[in-house]
């Protein structure tokens, strides 16, 4: 029987082992605690924390010489930040800014164009939880070298949040994207309102940070996709985006998606239109790199697997001869492998699956479209696969 545990416990762990993460979630405090993403102060010694984005590391602080500013113990010598101003707020941010005598906000709040009415009880605790979803967010957009570039800098290319309730008539918000302005309705924050919504839409899963991934996947096709040399691709590979929207929409909605849909989209909304085929992809594209950073970061790693199943081929990539291709490919059978085993965790505590999608060979291949898009703007997206 210890035999039997034994193997078990290799089988589960050997495929995940590692030493690196290009986006840990977990750092040590100066004191040896373990620190974690939303963490502002060490449980164990009281240190103040706070998350510097450029490097991706959340790191304990000491005092600096001037009011308010601090030190990194993680790296002494890269001179003085500021906590975000939003710290002492409902939204409670963790991060740092350098400090310049100008800014008050890290890069995650300044996004912020409109926040939720905190004098109606509920919405203090539910900014609190979109927040902790958006800095999620923008942390992988940084880590990628995506431009992360706020409205109050740049109104034509820039990227703003309103967070907003119903309006003065009582009608509810849009939740939606338009001109690199990502709008959300407050009310998605409450999880039974959200979960009723999910069940509504007879969607398999949706979540605050599956909104965002989504949303944003329509502001980078804007920045990366329109006008430039990857149009045409993506015409052949997802559609004409010219095709009308309205119609795209009406359509989707009195008839469904096709019957065939689980044979190349990844979920049935992305078949509506060739920008929601491109965002949802996209999203389920950042999903999969987050949980595979976060495994990382746990000591986890996605090489070397032992497949229970036949893995996908080179033929399945979007361009089977580039260098970083069996990289990517021995990324999404991993992910595969690790999606499959949570789901079996989440079934034996009677949960929902935690990824309820069957991904086929035609996503597969979007994906890869898509990592070549964010490694050639950013070029960090390979850093994961090495």
């Amino acid at each position: 029987m210890y035999r039997f545990f034994e193997q078990l416990s290799s089988r589960i762990a050997a495929p995940f082992l590692g030493d690196r993460s290009r986006n840990s979630k977990v750092w040590p405090c100066r004191c040896g605690q373990s620190l974690f993403f939303r963490n502002s102060q060490c449980l164990a010694c009281l240190a103040a924390l706070g998350y510097q984005p450029e490097q991706s590391r959340l790191t304990s602080l000491q005092p600096g010489e001037q009011s308010d500013t601090w030190t990194l113990d993680a790296d002494p010598q890269a001179g003085l930040f500021r906590r975000c101003a939003n710290l002492d707020t409902p939204a409670a941010c963790n991060w740092l800014l350098p400090d310049n005598g100008r800014d008050t906000l890290c890069i995650a709040c300044s996004l912020n164009r409109t926040i939720p009415d905190l004098s109606i009880p509920e919405n203090p605790e539910r900014w609190r939880k979109v927040e902790t979803a958006k800095r999620r967010l923008v942390a992988q957009l940084i880590t990628f070298g995506l431009p992360v570039i706020p409205k109050t800098v740049d109104e034509n290319i820039g990227l703003a949040f309103d967070f907003i309730g119903v309006d003065p008539d009582g009608k509810p918000p849009m939740t939606g994207h338009a001109s690199g302005l990502i709008t959300l309705d407050i009310k998605e924050a409450d999880d039974a309102h959200r979960e009723y919504v999910r069940q509504q839409m007879r969607e398999p899963y949706r979540t605050l940070l599956g909104h965002f991934r989504h949303e944003v996947g329509h502001y980078y096709w804007d920045r990366l996709i329109a006008n430039s040399h990857w149009l045409e691709a993506f015409r052949e590979l997802f559609g004409d985006e010219r095709a009308s929207y309205a119609d795209a929409l009406e359509r989707h909605y009195q008839q469904g998606a096709p019957l065939d849909w689980q044979t190349r989209y990844v979920s049935a909304y992305a078949t509506m239109h060739p920008w929601e085929d491109w965002a949802e992809t996209w999203a389920h594209y950042l999903h999969m790199m987050d949980a595979v950073d976060t495994a990382l970061g746990f000591g986890m790693s996605a090489r070397e697997m032992d497949f229970d199943y036949q893995p996908f081929p080179p033929e399945t990539l979007y361009d089977a001869e580039h260098a970083g291709g069996a990289a990517f490919l021995s990324f999404v059978n991993a992910w595969i492998e690790l999606a499959g085993m949570l789901n079996e965790l989440s079934r034996s505590m009677g949960q929902p699956d935690f990824y309820p999608f069957v991904v086929p060979a035609a996503v597969i291949t979007k994906l890869h479209f898509i990592h070549l898009v964010i490694q050639e703007e950013g070029g960090r997206a390979d850093e994961v696969l090495l």
